[in-house]
């Protein structure tokens, strides 16, 4: 079962402001990109199941984190359907990220007490996955739906909204500055903070400082 209940999960997405997002096929290469976001202050990590084999990896993941990150929710993204969100559920994920709103999901989430962020395009969308049971609702594309300021707009009639952006999102102060002036409450970053060329470069403690840099940019941004 998850190691987190769903409302301490919640605690540490509002707590950190955010969780890197990431995915490599080769187990080594995501324990050292893990290793390096935990050291460098994330207390929460999506993984993505991004092809077949996404979750023999994520369950040695899992395995590793257990036993060397204590205070670290590891969940599972890209979850498009009840059966592989099941299938995560049974290996343990901490939380379910999906790019889409699935009411078989919702329920299947629900039953088993594992916190389900569902992804949303329009604020009914965002509004339906309310009514199912998130706590927190994913913007995404969040770049391409209109960034900052769609956030803004929804957030006008329905100010109550947890909303993590991801997709559009880069590490530094100014852009993460106008996430969070527009009402996010936390936000995933990907590939603009674990990048290609940082994972070839088996650049580990340079990751460390990106995400350390991330950690201090909120906390000033939330003062």
């Amino acid at each position: 079962m998850a190691k987190f209940k769903g409302s301490e999960v919640i605690e540490k997405m509002i707590g950190s402001g955010f969780t890197p997002v990431f995915y490599n096929p080769a187990i080594e290469v995501a324990k050292n990109v893990l290793k390096a976001c935990y050291e460098g202050g994330a207390r929460v990590f999506e993984f993505t199941n991004r092809d077949a084999w996404a979750h023999e990896v994520f369950a040695e993941l899992k395995l590793y984190a257990v036993k060397n990150f204590p205070n670290l929710a590891l969940g599972i993204g890209s979850v498009v359907d009840a059966p592989t969100a099941a299938l995560y559920i049974q290996l343990d994920a901490d939380f379910i990220v999906s790019p889409v709103v699935s009411e078989a999901m919702a329920k299947l989430c629900n039953q088993r007490g594992v916190t389900w962020i569902p992804g949303c395009g329009t604020l009914t969308e965002m509004l339906k996955g309310v009514e199912l049971g998130a706590d927190i609702v994913k913007a995404f594309p969040a770049g391409q739906l209109g960034g900052p300021a769609f956030i803004k707009a929804v957030k006008g009639p329905c100010p109550w909204l947890n909303i993590m952006p991801t997709g559009g999102v880069s590490p530094d102060k100014e852009n993460i500055q106008a996430w969070f002036d527009a009402g996010v409450t936390c936000v995933g970053i990907g590939s603009k903070l674990i990048s290609k060329d940082m994972v070839k470069n088996e650049d580990y403690v340079g990751l460390t400082q990106k995400v350390t840099q991330v950690v201090k940019i909120i906390e000033q941004v939330n003062k």
